[in-house]
């Protein structure tokens, strides 16, 4: 893997243990346990997609480096929580 000139001087940082946490122990047990329970998925569904949404959507996952499933959870985690809305792809204009 190539590093650039910033990777590599954080990578000989950490190696040298010149890094500290910013975080305290108790904050990063309560964000672990968050992160764990985000990440529990006991539910299944299926669902039915055109074949070329989903081509579409193998195409963005791997771009993004992730499994295609993965990609679709977080997607619908995000819609779900507020954190990802629909825009007007072509807005009135303005008056």
């Amino acid at each position: 893997m190539k590093l650039d000139k910033y990777e590599k001087e954080v990578l000989a940082a950490f190696e040298a243990g010149a890094l500290k946490p910013v975080a305290s122990k108790d904050e990063l047990a309560r964000i672990r346990a968050a992160a764990r329970a985000t990440a529990i998925k006991d539910q299944r569904i299926n669902i039915r997609l055109s074949a070329g949404d989903l081509r579409d959507i193998q195409v963005k996952a791997l771009q993004e480096g992730m499994p295609y499933q993965t990609l679709i959870a977080s997607v619908l985690h995000k819609y779900a929580t507020g954190r990802l809305t629909e825009t007007a792809l072509n807005p009135p204009p303005a008056a």
